[in-house]
């Protein structure tokens, strides 16, 4: 079954443009495995706030945890949010992926950005974390994802963003993803640059389309903890008005023999 959903992964890395939604927790990707999305990817933030956390503050265990719930709860295949590895140095980052493998995950992403949040590693020792994940992964056939997180506090270093992404290629990252990319221009500059790899392109909110996505070259499209923030904005809307008095704002809610149908269905497959 794991083999069979890491093929089927890296194969939809080999041509075209798909969409890899973000559930938080074993409801939420069956939800998305109904609907019929082809793969899914885990997202930090959105599990953090799921277990009463913020952004970041999940140890490793709560992270394995986490993959292990969500790889068993869908027959699709999930890519690993697993932020820095969980680690600073790189035979660590190494251990700490073997360990991720073990929950049966199809890929994983490791980020740049320091363990202590104090921006991002030293170029060189970022490249080393990549080459010791991908070391790690050895002859498994699990994708891994190299992100650089800079242009998430400086949108305008998309030299620096590339370069640093070209160098993951060369270290062994099969897919590369610098979330915080938006301009067409920049993200056709970065698809260019890393040819014929495939790049992941984050999108948070309103802008590009697929179709548009697709014809700039970007391979696949995630949307991060953006899902998450949907449904706690939408709770937390209602969750106002009750307080205020009125329960008109549940009648916008899935109702219950919706949910059950779709849950059920899953489970009568199992």
């Amino acid at each position: 079954m794991i083999t069979a959903k890491r093929a089927r992964f890296r194969a939809l890395h080999a041509d075209g443009c798909f969409v890899l939604p973000n559930p938080w927790d074993r409801g939420s990707a069956r939800l998305l495995e109904h609907l019929g999305f082809s793969a899914l990817a885990s997202t930090s933030s959105g599990a953090a706030w799921a277990g009463g956390q913020p952004d970041y503050g999940v140890t490793r265990e709560d992270a394995l945890s986490h993959l292990t719930a969500l790889c068993a709860a869908t027959d699709l295949p999930v890519n690993a949010d697993f932020e820095s590895g969980f680690a600073d140095a790189p035979e660590n980052v190494a251990a700490n992926v073997r360990l991720a493998m073990a929950t049966g995950i199809a890929g994983l992403s490791i980020e740049d950005r320091r363990l202590d949040g104090q921006g991002l590693y030293d170029f060189s020792l970022a490249v080393e974390r990549i080459r010791a994940a991908r070391a790690a992964i050895g002859d498994e056939n699990v994708i891994l994802v190299a992100r650089t997180e800079g242009l998430l506090s400086d949108a305008s270093q998309i030299t620096a963003a590339i370069d640093r992404l070209v160098a993951f290629a060369d270290a062994g990252a099969d897919c590369l993803y610098a979330p915080g990319v938006q301009k067409s221009q920049d993200i056709a500059a970065m698809v260019k640059a890393l040819a014929p790899k495939p790049v992941n392109v984050l999108m948070a909110g309103p802008g590009l389309g697929l179709a548009e996505l697709a014809d700039l070259g970007v391979r696949r499209v995630s949307i991060g903890g953006a899902l998450a923030r949907v449904a706690w904005g939408a709770m937390l809307k209602v969750a106002e008005e009750i307080k205020r008095g009125s329960f008109d704002g549940l009648s916008a809610a899935a109702s219950g023999k919706i949910l059950n149908g779709i849950f059920g269905e899953y489970g009568a497959r199992r």
